[in-house]
């Protein structure tokens, strides 16, 4: 069985998807990506989807909201990742940006070992399925601009800004 469910965040409503061990998915709701995965997804795990909280799912809800309560800085989520062999490496490479840092495509090519990816590690950063626990959004130009978002780019800002105790957070 593969689970589903939505929560609220103070950046809006969440979908978060299950296995019966791990999180697969954790989208905002109106980036609309959720809707068209949903054949993907019954493809790819060849299981029923229902509407349901599992214990995975109560978990990444009950650290969500930790992290959104300035009480939780990692996630400890048991993660699926599915893509491509790349992608999840490029995946778990962002797992290693410290909250509250930011690296630019460029950096994150060169961790991968090929400094010339960087087209490539742009793309699987925007296939990133697991919002916020991957931290896609802390991926940023090499000149310090902010660059795609799947979740927009004012919560791409409203997320580094809150990560940053230095900044003001801007009004999202």
């Amino acid at each position: 069985m593969i689970y589903v469910d939505s929560f609220d965040t103070p950046l809006g409503r969440m979908q978060v998807g299950a296995t019966e061990d791990a999180i697969f998915m954790l989208e905002f709701e109106d980036n609309n990506l959720h809707e068209l995965s949903r054949p993907d997804i019954a493809k790819h795990f060849q299981d029923d989807i229902v509407q349901q909280e599992n214990a995975p799912i109560q978990l990444v809800k009950k650290q969500i909201n930790e992290y959104f309560n300035s009480s939780r800085k990692q996630f400890d989520v048991p993660l699926h990742f599915w893509g491509t062999i790349f992608q999840v490496k490029v995946w778990q490479s962002l797992m290693d940006i410290p909250f509250g840092s930011t690296v630019s495509y460029s950096h994150q090519s060169k961790v991968l070992g090929d400094v010339k990816a960087i087209r490539a590690v742009a793309s699987a950063n925007g296939k990133n399925k697991i919002a916020i626990i991957v931290p896609c959004h802390r991926v940023i130009g090499s000149d310090g601009a902010l660059t795609g978002y799947a979740g927009g780019f004012g919560r791409k800002k409203w997320l580094l800004d809150f990560e940053n105790p230095h900044k003001q957070l801007s009004i999202f």
